[in-house]
């Protein structure tokens, strides 16, 4: 590379540049910018040419058209090594860029503030900025290239100690900036789709861009020998545990960050005091009561087994009551919108325990779509959002229609349901759940199990299936448990049987026509 001689700056974001330039200038390196990054560092003291000193060509059109312009992009692509190269820089009077700090237009904060035009959006597109960066990656053997504030450090330190960055460096710093370019495309590529009317635009596109940012390695993947990180969605608004504030504890793993989610969003479909356990990405027990510490009893003693060691969500604040209800036990993590200073430091005595603070807006709007690897390929789909807005407008299938107190219960037991692992049953009362089976192979093995896991009778309760019965059989075995009503959304060749068996055991039964099958 030799020694770096002169430096094209022009950024957006701002931070740190004129410190940077300021130690750069003091190494002798001559500084090139642009418009509102020029007026920066001048204002602060740093000598700089205008990139149309350079180039003999003033900005035109509004600014779009600044740096594309072979003096610049012959500087920076010219290959100091090509013979070829050189005489043709000579004889065209192109003088050699060797290191170009640039960052682009903020594309995504313009078009995230409300009221934001397509034409505003379509002037935050950077041009200029992206090419500049290409170029320059491109020529990563002869160029340093620096996209995001957090690497002016590791180049000052290079340039101070050698007058020039070294190739290792150089070549991190071109990775850095295709990611970023690949991004940033990618963030207008989707916004502009979501501008198309509804009835023109395309749900699944052939070529699919996903975009996220690295929050942190995890310690490993979902078992020790596996590596792992942890991604975030860019633009959610929804909250959510990618966007959570961790209070206390040790560092999420991948698995705590999977039943975080599952806890998070099964307590959001509620909008009384509710609590929600978590345990390898089933619910093993929820409730709801008026207060948040009878809601976390009531939902840990559903299955006080299971529930060590799991993961809680809370849909509100957590008091002190609720929090010595915890700290009497082992719990992974707690999920809450907020958490009581005297709570925080009951909690605070696990040292361990993860607390994540989502924030008070817990009933936003769910967003976003949902995807799943396979090997060689994803599968992606709108997420399971279904609701059912009221029980009682369900069809009765049975003779007999449900109490109040059953449709009541009915109405907890299903959006539990939802959030269970198929083929998933799940036994409740009108405020909790008694009963869970998850998981299995067939229906009938999912009502044996949540029979066998109920810590208290069944007599009264009512269940939810999040398929139909494909035989009456399952529906047997839940009557002998003292079922009285069942949810579960029909649609089998022997709905008929089913029925019939509800109404010898005197059970009333609504149908959902909604499936929930959670693999």
């Amino acid at each position: 590379m030799g020694k770096v001689t002169r430096a094209l700056i022009s950024v957006s974001h701002k931070e740190g540049v004129l410190d940077f330039a300021k130690e750069i200038s003091k190494l002798g390196i001559e500084i090139l910018s642009t418009g509102g990054t020029a007026k920066l560092l001048r204002d602060g003291g740093v000598a700089v040419k205008d990139v149309s000193e350079f180039t003999g060509f003033p900005e035109m059109l509004d600014g779009r058209v600044k740096t594309l312009h072979p003096k610049v992009h012959g500087g920076i692509l010219g290959r100091r090594g090509n013979p070829e190269h050189v005489k043709q820089m000579k004889q065209h009077g192109i003088e050699p860029i060797d290191l170009v700090v640039v960052n682009l237009y903020p594309f995504e904060q313009t078009v995230a503030r409300p009221g934001c035009t397509l034409e505003d959006a379509i002037e935050n597109i950077d041009i200029g900025g992206p090419t500049m960066l290409r170029s320059a990656a491109k020529n990563y053997t002869d160029v340093a290239v620096v996209v995001s504030p957090r690497d002016y450090g590791r180049v000052l330190d290079e340039l101070r100690k050698t007058g020039e960055v070294s190739l290792k460096t150089r070549f991190e710093l071109c990775r850095t900036v295709f990611l970023h370019t690949a991004s940033y495309d990618s963030a207008i590529s989707a916004w502009l789709n979501n501008q198309v009317p509804d009835e023109e635009k395309t749900r699944f596109t052939n070529i699919l861009t996903l975009h996220f940012e690295k929050v942190q390695n995890l310690r490993y993947g979902e078992n020790p020998h596996q590596e792992g990180a942890f991604y975030r969605e860019f633009g959610i608004k929804e909250p959510c545990v990618a966007h959570a504030r961790q209070l206390q504890g040790k560092e999420m793993s991948f698995n705590n960050y999977l039943d975080a989610n599952s806890a998070l969003e099964l307590v959001k479909e509620y909008c009384g005091t509710a609590a929600v356990i978590v345990k390898h990405n089933n619910p093993c027990g929820v409730a709801t009561a008026s207060s948040l510490a009878d809601a976390y009893r009531k939902a840990r003693d559903c299955d006080p087994v299971s529930a060590f060691g799991g993961v809680i969500a809370f849909n509100h604040l957590v008091d002190l009551e609720t929090a010595k209800e915890i700290t009497s036990t082992f719990v992974e993590v707690i999920v809450a919108p907020e958490f009581a200073p005297d709570a925080l430091e009951e909690l605070k005595k696990k040292k361990d325990l993860r607390l994540l603070d989502i924030g008070p807006n817990i009933a936003g709007t769910p967003e976003g779509m949902d995807l799943k690897k396979v090997t060689g390929g994803l599968i992606y789909q709108d997420r399971d959002l279904g609701k059912i807005a009221d029980v009682k407008a369900l069809a009765v299938a049975s003779k007999r229609k449900p109490t109040e107190d059953e449709y009541e219960a009915l109405s907890f037991a299903w959006k539990v349901c939802k959030h269970v692992k198929s083929n998933a049953i799940v036994f409740t009362r009108k405020d909790r759940t008694v009963g869970i089976g998850a998981g299995q192979m067939n229906r009938l093995d999912s009502v044996r199990i949540a029979v066998m896991k109920a810590q208290s009778s069944l007599k009264g309760t009512v269940l939810a299936s999040d398929a139909f019965f494909p035989f009456r059989d399952g529906l047997d075995e839940a009557a002998k448990a003292g079922v009285t009503a069942v949810i579960q959304p029909g649609g089998s060749l022997r709905d008929e049987d089913v029925i019939t068996a509800a109404n010898e055991h005197g059970i009333a039964m609504v149908l959902t026509k909604m499936r929930h099958f959670r693999h």
